[in-house]
């Protein structure tokens, strides 16, 4: 169709540059001959035309200096306005948005001007994004820093009972080990983002490393006295193994931990055609419709009211999504506020080979 469009308008350029030339060759004909009958003169008629073909250009060159201005101002004014947006995008500034005018909607300086404007756009949607992590991350490392550093005064007081002691070195070491996951999540987070991220696909039986998973994390599931279902079917899928762990690790986890007392934990797997299907269910305080499409980003947490020892540091289920993102799967999450969460990963059962 686009070929057809430019076809057909490289037709209509051509027969109207042919109709103007005409217009002026017209025009050079009957002024020159009013000439002729002015002065009753009779040239032979190769000498006619060759007059009247001198005067058509003539006439033609003269019309295009006298607008050629006019057109020139304003492609000048647009290309000043093009260097100017330039300008602020290299120094930082993508609020830009460039207008185009005229009325050539195919015009290549309108595709240019659709092209910036939507660089700006994603610019400036990135900028967003990387304040809001620098932000995110000092917040993260700055509340634990803080909390270290108030219990760590209140030892010096000489008084303090053994037990009191005891509760705030504890305090003190978990704060520790917070930022210690938290560092290790984030140099996680810069090597998949990286092109030096390992990835080693390996054909592996993925319900047994679900089982097996499932059972390393026992001691959790039966100190919240949870009930756990689970439902796998043999499945063989070629995926790295040691990032997928982290994946189903991060979900039972998440399950654990929001999961009530005497609650109940669903793990089910199967294969839908060439997909591997992993659904992880829980009967927690669900997420709110809102909070959903954004439970993946990066320290986003869908409830800000919880203590942010119970719910970490929101990294856990963008490493996640960029995990399955890397072996070109997909993961999502279906939930009710009161209703638990189900999350939902589907893989390709013969993944990507890097």
């Amino acid at each position: 169709m686009k070929r057809l469009w430019f076809v057909l308008k490289s037709i209509l350029t051509v027969i109207a540059v042919m109709g103007i030339i005409c217009l002026f060759w017209t025009a050079a004909y009957f002024i020159m001959e009013a000439i002729y009958t002015r002065f009753a003169w009779r040239p032979q008629p190769l000498v006619r035309q060759i007059i009247s073909s001198i005067l058509g250009f003539f006439l033609f060159g003269l019309t295009t200096s006298a607008i050629s201005p006019f057109l020139r101002k304003r492609e000048k004014a647009f290309w000043q306005d093009l260097m100017d947006a330039i300008n602020r995008i290299a120094k930082g500034d993508f609020r830009v948005h460039l207008r185009f005018d005229w009325n050539e909607r195919n015009h290549p300086f309108a595709e240019l001007v659709t092209r910036i404007n939507d660089m700006a756009a994603n610019l400036q949607a990135l900028e967003k994004m990387r304040q809001e992590f620098i932000s995110n991350v000092s917040h993260e490392i700055g509340s634990p820093l803080t909390s270290i550093r108030g219990f760590a005064r209140a030892l010096k007081n000489e008084n303090l009972s053994q037990e009191q002691r005891m509760h705030y070195l504890d305090i003190i070491e978990t704060e520790c080990v917070r930022l210690s996951k938290l560092s290790e999540n984030l140099l996680r987070l810069a090597m998949l983002d990286s092109d030096r991220s390992p990835f080693h696909p390996t054909s592996y039986r993925l319900d047994t490393q679900l089982q097996t998973l499932i059972l390393h994390c026992e001691p959790q599931w039966t100190e919240k006295d949870l009930d756990m279902c689970v439902m796998l079917e043999k499945v063989i899928i070629t995926a790295d193994e040691d990032l997928l762990s982290q994946v189903w690790l991060n979900l039972i986890h998440n399950a654990i931990k929001f999961t009530p007392k005497g609650g109940t934990i669903t793990i089910r797997l199967h294969q839908c055609g060439e997909q591997a299907i992993v659904t992880v269910s829980d009967t927690g305080p669900g997420i709110h419709e809102h909070d959903q499409p954004r439970i993946f980003e990066r320290f986003y947490k869908a409830d800000k009211s919880r203590h942010r020892a119970a719910d970490g540091s929101g990294l856990g289920l963008a490493i996640a999504k960029k995990i399955v993102d890397m072996h070109h799967g997909t993961i999502s999450v279906q939930s009710q506020p009161g209703k638990g969460a189900t999350f939902t990963v589907e893989l390709p059962v013969q993944g990507p080979s890097f």
